[in-house]
């Protein structure tokens, strides 16, 4: 495929010629599109440590099919790493960066397609932001999800092994020994953390998008199909750039209701919501929160993995993978089938053909998990714009709770009383000042909810906050509590011992106070100084971000 790239035209681009061919590039490849590799990979987060090995496949792909590929790196910050101490201001902010990043390389240097790499939680929704917001022909490949792990004879992962196990501890059901056998064992290789997490969520979502080729869900990282997938997509970004289809071509309104009704039946993240409305956003597509809640009171949830229930992301490869879900729901009439994807197909063509190899992983939609899909949007006077909830690993005894209050001002605190044995049965743990702006970052609060399921607590406990929760959380815990505390919603005037109702069933979110009561709260409230030294990048955050319920982008 010929095609000088405008960098390289003329004679006045001499200098900008002769650059290239200091680093090894012939006069020939410059006539060639120029293909940017985005690639994510770093020494710091085990679903990035292999993607160079993702990359080289990807490049190779790329010269096969008549292109010059150019790689660039982008950074990433493991979740599972920042948790529970100062870091995890950071993961959510730099999805922000990571756009804005391959926003300026890709105009930079004038690139003509992009092949982005990625695999963990943030990394993942800032490339498909950046693919939107350029429009230009782009691809997402995942490094592949890791394998579970095996404790004597039980399947574990990042989630079910030390995080709950921390707990386990504390409580005093397993020896500091036990507790070390567990972390050794609960990670066997590299790869994005082995259960339908974030991570996991979001990469099956791209294929349901159409931003990603069949198999970047599930195909765990390890395996050679992983390479085969970005080889083909190095291959295929050269037929998006000949044909000129655009990532917005591809990222409609209908493509994100098909990502939403996906996700509601795998039961995905909660942190979804937030990446979805903020690709949307960039894609200039108008994703309310209703259509969420809309579509998960239509669609059932049909497997259950990990951390909702016993399945791994690599079982629901062998039972057929994201294809096999999504031909279910065809089938059913759920999706929209005629939404053009980077494979040159529709979505329909794409999954027509494939099959359900294990029903008891990926079930009929007349014999679900639920009849409900995996989130539900609540509201109140707790919650005036909206909360998030995965109620899909909610135990049925709490899908409705009413309990007391137990207020705290940060995770730390909320965290530190947990483990001190200050939570009783029955009450509502409340986080608050952790939301985007009050973070700043608005943290994931695993290690507390993990705690409760480690300590026996999920079944009698419930915990609230204006932060976020990682999508290997299970139990009650209610996310994206809008307005945040910081911006003055409710939840910042709820005081210790306050009544709290969860109906999950009736998307309800309240506190038991009177308009009046909550009138005159708010009016005493002062606003906290910004918890970020000022010139930081999380005091610029802090001052740009938007609330949960618009996908916490930057405001213009």
């Amino acid at each position: 495929m010929q095609k000088i790239n405008k960098t390289f035209q003329g004679v006045d681009r001499s200098p900008h010629r002769s650059l290239f061919y200091a680093m090894g590039y012939l006069p020939e490849d410059l006539r060639k599109p120029l293909i940017g590799v985005v690639n994510a990979h770093n020494e710091l987060i085990p679903g990035h440590f292999h993607l160079n090995d993702i990359a080289q496949a990807v490049k190779l792909g790329v010269s096969s099919a008549g292109g010059t590929p150019m790689e660039f790196p982008v950074i990433g910050i493991c979740d599972g790493i920042a948790m529970n101490h100062d870091g995890m201001n950071y993961p959510l902010s730099t999805r922000e960066l990571i756009a804005d990043s391959i926003e300026a390389v890709t105009i930079g240097h004038q690139l003509d397609g992009l092949v982005l790499i990625g695999n963990c939680d943030k990394i993942v929704p800032g490339m498909m932001m950046a693919a939107a917001r350029l429009n230009i022909p782009a691809i997402y490949v995942s490094g592949g999800p890791m394998l579970t792990g095996n404790n004597k004879g039980q399947a574990v992962d990042l989630i079910r092994g030390p995080f709950e196990a921390v707990g386990a501890f504390a409580e005093g059901n397993i020896t500091e020994e036990e507790l070390e056998e567990i972390e050794l064992s609960s990670c066997p290789s590299c790869g994005s953390c082995a259960g339908m997490f974030t991570a996991n969520t979001m990469n099956c979502l791209a294929e349901a998008l159409g931003i990603g080729l069949p198999g970047n869900g599930t195909i765990p990282a390890p395996y050679g199909r992983r390479r085969q997938l970005a080889r083909k997509a190095g291959m295929q970004i050269m037929e998006l750039v000949e044909k000129n289809i655009r990532p917005r071509d591809i990222l409609t309104l209908n493509a994100f209701k098909n990502a939403v009704t996906l996700d509601m039946a795998i039961g995905g993240s909660s942190n979804t919501v937030l990446h979805l409305m903020a690709i949307a956003h960039e894609a200039k597509v108008k994703l309310d929160l209703e259509e969420f809640d809309r579509i998960s009171k239509e669609i059932p949830n049909i497997t259950k993995l990990s951390p909702a229930g016993s399945d791994s992301i690599t079982d629901l490869d062998v039972a057929g993978g994201i294809s096999a879900v999504l031909a279910r729901l065809l089938e059913a009439g759920k999706i929209y089938p005629d939404e053009m994807t980077v494979t040159g197909k529709t979505i329909g063509e794409n999954v027509k053909n494939a099959k359900v190899w294990n029903p008891q992983v990926i079930r009929p939609l007349d014999n679900p998990y639920s009849y409900e899909g995996g989130i539900a949007i609540l509201k109140g006077n707790l919650a005036p714009e909206c909360a998030v909830v995965k109620q899909s690993a909610v135990e049925p005894e709490m899908m409705k709770h009413r309990g007391p209050a137990r207020v705290f001002d940060s995770e730390e605190e909320a965290y530190s009383a947990i483990l001190n044995r200050e939570i009783k049965e029955g009450d509502v743990v409340v986080i608050r000042y952790e939301g985007p702006k009050g973070g700043p970052g608005m943290k994931e609060m695993l290690s507390p909810t993990a705690a409760i399921v480690g300590m026996g607590l999920e079944k009698s406990v419930a915990l609230i906050t204006d932060g976020r929760f990682s999508g290997g959380t299970r139990g009650p815990c209610i996310g994206h509590v809008s307005p945040e505390a910081s911006e003055g919603g409710p939840i910042a005037i709820i005081q210790e011992g306050d009544i709290i109702e969860i109906d999950i069933p009736n998307r309800v979110l309240k506190v038991d106070l009177s308009d009046e009561e909550i009138e005159n709260r708010l009016k005493n409230w002062k606003q906290p100084p910004i918890k970020a030294e000022e010139g930081t990048y999380l005091y610029r955050y802090s001052k740009l971000v938007t609330s949960a319920s618009t996908g916490a982008v930057f405001k213009y």
